[in-house]
């Protein structure tokens, strides 16, 4: 069966199912004429472009796009039929893993290394002094950016933004852009840096950069809540994935033969059973002996970190990017960079499923300050761990207090905010007593 076949298929189904509680079917429809056309149904126009005239080389790839869907199970996606056909294209991870419930930690933990306490989808802040996957990349000089479906303007701090329905003109505006799906402007090392906030980017802003052939080399990508699947249904995902990244497969711009394209979801949606999310390695550095097979080793989230800083000789974060046991890099990175991938028993998988509360500076109930990195950790790019300026190498994971449950005290950890900030670029200043 062709993709365009799919398509109509997809669109079919779509337009037969009904959201919990809505009173009518959601129906895809594409944003725009195709992906490198701005559109004002993404509010504001593009006014800029990036300008990335060096590349960097890589070991197994040049650039690197991750695309991001939402909570839907493994089976799931593997038995829907676009994303059948797109497997035949690329490698396809059967053992990777989401690192907790819900979003925003997971989100997260992909930039940082951890998700530092966090259980749920509240609005936070992550202070200066922690650093992220773009602290490694500026230090090779390595382009990086992430661009938001109907985020309203580069760099929108709020935390969500409703816009009118482009998909029924009839229909009240839909928020489409939420905040916990953005995770660059969640660390205050990013969000409040005046220049590297520029780089936190609109999906107008993709096509004008893809044009002006000024796209970065790290890529994250996400799509608004209908389009990911959060707020409608795998088919509904696979119908974006049709108008929006297969076009894009083809297109030299952006798809290469040194490009790596990671398509996967954020987590699954059944807390019962183990969180392996359906990954899909695509693109050009994906060997084409290699395509419509399968990868069954023990990949999670952090292993999209380890792999960047094994194929850039990075440093690390020094956080779970380091643990070996949950950052392994992928396969055929992994043969071309000389890593060591460790192998992990089936009835030795860390539990992913996370219900309980963990101690962490991003939850209430269990509040701890964060602490400084391992400064001693190995990662996989070989590089020393990176530590940004202000941090208090002083608290270590051995040195923290008890936890705190600041609810008892009316209270909640100073790192959340009220999801009644909206807009604007609030610089909210480290408090002493809480700073790492």
């Amino acid at each position: 069966m062709s993709l365009a076949t799919l398509t109509s298929a997809a669109l079919l189904f779509a337009s037969s199912f009904r959201l919990a509680g809505a009173v009518a079917a959601q129906v895809f429809e594409p944003p725009s004429k195709g992906p490198l056309v701005q559109t004002s149904n993404y509010t504001s126009f593009s006014n800029n472009t990036l300008h990335n005239p060096r590349i960097v080389k890589g070991k197994a790839f040049d650039r690197i796009i991750q695309v991001w869907l939402e909570n839907t199970d493994f089976e799931t996606a593997a038995t829907t039929p676009v994303f059948e056909e797109l497997a035949k294209q690329g490698l396809l991870f059967t053992n990777y893993n989401s690192v907790t419930h819900p979003s925003e930690p997971n989100y997260v933990a992909a930039l940082g290394g951890d998700f530092f306490g966090m259980h749920d989808d509240n609005m936070y802040h992550i202070p200066s002094n922690i650093s992220t996957v773009i602290d490694l990349l500026e230090e090779k000089r390595i382009s990086w950016a992430t661009y938001q479906e109907n985020m309203p303007e580069d760099g929108y701090y709020g935390f969500s933004f409703t816009a009118p329905n482009y998909g029924n003109s009839s229909a009240a505006p839909y928020p489409y852009y939420m905040r916990k799906h953005n995770p660059l402007i969640i660390y205050d090392s990013v969000s409040q840096d005046a220049a590297r906030v520029k780089n936190i980017r609109t999906f107008n802003d993709f096509a004008n950069d893809v044009v002006n052939g000024t796209l970065p080399q790290w890529v994250f990508v996400t799509p608004n809540m209908v389009n990911d699947a959060h707020d409608t249904t795998i088919d509904f995902a696979a119908s974006f994935l049709e108008y929006w990244l297969l076009p894009l497969l083809t297109d030299k711009r952006v798809n290469c033969d040194r490009t790596l394209i990671l398509l996967t979801f954020d987590e699954n949606e059944s807390s019962v059973i183990e969180n392996t999310v359906f990954t899909l390695a695509l693109g050009g550095a994906v060997p084409k002996k290699l395509h419509g097979a399968k990868d069954n080793t023990l990949y999670t989230h952090y292993s999209s970190l380890s792999t960047v800083q094994a194929n850039w000789a990075l440093g690390s974060l020094g956080r779970q990017d380091t643990n070996a046991t949950v950052s392994n890099v992928f396969s055929f990175v992994a043969e071309k960079t000389g890593y060591k991938n460790v192998h992990v028993p089936a009835n030795q998988t860390p539990q992913f499923n996370l219900s309980a509360v963990v101690p962490g500076a991003l939850t209430s109930a269990k509040f701890i300050p964060f602490a400084a990195p391992n400064l001693r950790a190995k990662g996989a790019g070989g590089g020393p761990v990176f530590l940004r300026p202000g941090l208090d190498r002083r608290i270590t994971a051995a040195s923290l207090p008890p936890p705190v449950n600041m609810l008892a005290l009316n209270s909640t950890t100073p790192w959340q905010m009220s999801s009644r900030t909206m807009s604007g670029k609030q610089i909210i200043p480290c408090a002493s007593s809480a700073c790492p």
